[in-house]
């Protein structure tokens, strides 16, 4: 603990990054140095004015708050040093110094796949993140995402709804890696699955010290820890100008596999990943797809394809109720345009409209449009 508070004040430092820090530690045996020889220090490394003045006075009672956290089951902080840090992050060439560990530190160097995407998705980007989510972590693999709204809330989810050989719900392990300090959970409606991450044997990291409320700038930032633990970076759906498309260029100058799921055209959702897929990502379709590039995540055989599970319900569905689904896409569709391409009237397509909304088929959505889900 008595080097450990010396790694706190360090990472406290004002204007001391990542990187300015492990150029510090390559002249130094250990932070505690820094405080006790600070003139000698300023020699070797140029440091700011700011920086300067806490290293001569730092907030001790702060990280003896936060070494008090350390104290409590469950919670670890864990220096770029420590054995149980991520040997893949602690490659790339701005690792954290130190992580703030809630859960499961054990696991943190296992076998891990990122899957990140869009805030917003549809109903179709939703259901296939929950899904390759679901099936990746039956391979006894660790889905790690941003424990944001959207795309990775479902992967977290997927991944929880893992199933073992007997088709039981197993304990499955998901990490979170949040903006915030880790006695905050951001976006709040989230605090509900952070607890089950941790509870099925998960973790929660976070490389801000306790109380870092969510700022702006920390998000894209902590991008780069999610693709730095992970082999590969799955991107489900993203706009042109998605925060997810910066967590698939770390990956890219970090070496990690990207893969990409295409959709339609049309879907502006989508637009990310098929710049993606033009700048090299691998096109996805099935689980198989991201297992075979990736053999050291040991690719075993999924119980059954993501992309071809046969709804037996399908055979149920009357022939026209058949007829309107295959007039619409995985796009939001107006219903003018499905009344033109089915050629029935308005009042009809309506009523089986709702038939397959009722069976989960489709989904309505605003501006009277609607999208096939399955």
């Amino acid at each position: 603990m008595t080097q450990l508070k010396y790694w706190l004040a360090l990472n406290r430092t004002p204007y001391i990054g990542p990187v300015s820090f492990r150029s510090i530690l390559e002249v130094v045996d250990s932070p505690q140095d820094v405080f006790d020889n600070i003139n000698a220090i300023t020699k070797q490394v140029n440091l700011n004015a700011r920086s300067l003045a806490y290293i001569k006075n730092p907030d001790w009672d702060a990280i003896d708050e936060e070494l008090a956290w350390a104290d409590s089951p469950k919670n670890h902080i864990i220096t770029i040093n420590d054995s149980r840090y991520p040997r893949l992050l602690s490659e790339i060439h701005d690792a954290p110094p130190l992580l703030y560990v809630h859960g499961n530190a054990d696991i943190l160097n296992r076998p891990q796949l990122a899957i990140v995407g869009s805030r917003n998705p549809s109903p179709s980007g939703k259901d296939c993140a929950f899904q390759f989510a679901k099936y990746i972590s039956e391979q006894n693999i660790i889905i790690t995402s941003g424990l944001a709204l959207g795309i990775d809330y479902e992967s977290h989810r997927g991944a929880l709804a893992a199933q073992d050989a007997s088709g039981k719900q197993a304990k499955s392990k998901t990490i979170a890696i949040i903006g915030t300090g880790l006695n905050r959970v951001y976006p709040a409606r989230h605090r509900q699955i952070a607890h089950d991450i941790v509870d099925a044997g998960g973790t929660l990291i976070s490389e801000y010290p306790l109380d870092t409320p969510a700022k702006k700038e920390n998000f894209p930032k902590r991008n780069r820890i999610i693709s730095g633990m992970s082999m590969g970076v799955l991107v489900v759906e993203a706009a042109q100008q998605s925060g997810s498309l910066i967590t698939a260029r770390c990956a890219g100058e970090q070496g990690r596999e990207v893969f990409a799921i295409p959709g339609s055209i049309h879907n502006p959702l989508v637009k990310g990943c098929h710049s993606l897929i033009r700048q090299g990502a691998k096109l996805v379709e099935k689980a198989e797809h991201i297992l075979e590039e990736l053999p050291h995540m040991r690719p075993l055989q999924l119980k059954t394809d993501t992309d071809d599970v046969i709804d037996t319900n399908e055979h149920q569905l009357s022939s026209e109720c058949l007829d309107i689904l295959n007039h619409l896409g995985f796009e939001p569709t107006p219903i003018d345009t499905v009344v033109q391409r089915s050629g029935l009237t308005p009042e009809a397509v309506s009523s089986m409209l709702l038939v397959l909304e009722l069976q989960d088929y489709v989904v309505s959505l605003p501006g009277g449009t609607y999208s096939r889900v399955k």
